[in-house]
């Protein structure tokens, strides 16, 4: 018996998954989304929990903190991912849209009215948008209104220039104008928007260069230096006590008395991962957002710079570990 997991979630959470599921694309139903999310989030609330408590031997509390972090961060993922492909989708669709636009224009100027105008200017090579269009025309054909079957075109996007393109047709479809000038004249405005965008983005590629040496050069080699200097001075701290077993004199203040490092090379070791993990992921989120404007899109390059960035740390940490590897 399959669990009907939509009415484990209030009507306005399932209203908001399913209109993200909408504007993604994706083929997935509301019912099996929640499933992953539900049975995901117990599995590894359950599997990161017990490792903590009985593996790591953590206490209750901190490990039922952990496995509800994991948890919740898996929720985040899938979240992301969802947002990812949304703005991937309304991407993919704005770049073909002032280009279809001036086939319409072109359809309209030979004498055709506004919805078969449309309909044959959504080209294969303009996918999904042109499934899209032809799904409008058949609710068109079956007596929906023009109006009506625009508004919900523009509503199967996350995007504010198809918003204000139909907004501008529907407009001069209801109050009369020359259809076919205004059209060229938006998908005119839509390329010169398209062009600023790129000339701002190519203005702000130094920004992009820094992010991306502090984040994948800088952070990674200083904590490779780092965890070998730690790793050196205790191998040199182990010598002196071994030497003085009665441990060192003082010499005046308390505080002034040396003492070995309170910080194991295993705890600066996980630190230091956990760290790398964080910066180069939040340096590809935050590329994104000075490129493109839209951090979401640095999704797909958090992988990539995670492990660029611990691949950098391990290799810094074998090199100068290999060179200082006489000491003590």
């Amino acid at each position: 018996m399959r669990i009907d997991f939509e009415r484990l979630v209030s009507r306005r959470v399932g209203v908001f998954m399913q209109r993200l599921i909408d504007l993604s694309g994706t083929k997935i139903n509301l019912n099996t989304l929640l499933e992953y999310l539900v049975l995901g989030f117990f599995v590894l609330f359950i599997v990161s929990g017990a490792v903590m408590l009985f593996v790591l031997k953590l206490s209750g509390a901190l490990s039922f903190f952990i496995g509800l972090l994991v948890g919740l961060i898996y929720i985040v993922v899938i979240y992301g991912m969802l947002n990812y492909q949304i703005d991937k989708r309304t991407a993919k669709m704005e770049s073909i849209l002032p280009e279809y636009f001036q086939l319409v224009a072109a359809n309209l100027k030979s004498g055709m009215s506004i919805d078969r105008s449309m309909l044959l200017a959504s080209r294969p090579e303009f996918s999904p948008f042109s499934e899209d269009v032809h799904k409008m025309n058949n609710k068109l054909f079956s007596g929906e209104s023009l109006e009506r079957g625009l508004h919900e075109l523009s509503d199967s996007y996350k995007s504010n220039t198809l918003n204000r393109s139909v907004r501008l047709i529907i407009e001069a479809q209801r109050f009369g104008g020359k259809m076919a000038d205004l059209i060229n004249d938006i998908a005119k405005d839509i390329r010169d928007q398209q062009l600023i965008q790129k000339e701002i983005s190519g203005q702000l590629f130094m920004y992009s260069i820094f992010i991306a040496f502090a984040g994948l050069v800088a952070a990674p080699v200083l904590y490779g230096l780092t965890s070998q200097m730690i790793k050196i001075t205790d191998t040199v701290w182990k010598g002196i006590l071994a030497s003085n077993p009665g441990g060192l004199p003082s010499t005046g203040a308390t505080f002034l008395k040396p003492q070995p490092p309170l910080i194991t090379i295993g705890e600066y070791h996980t630190f230091s991962l956990l760290a790398i993990i964080i910066i180069t992921g939040c340096a590809a989120i935050i590329m994104a957002a000075i490129n493109s404007g839209k951090p979401v899109r640095g999704i797909r390059m958090v992988p990539v710079f995670i492990i660029m960035g611990l691949a950098i740390f391990l290799i810094v940490s074998t090199v100068v570990g290999g060179l200082f590897g006489s000491i003590g």
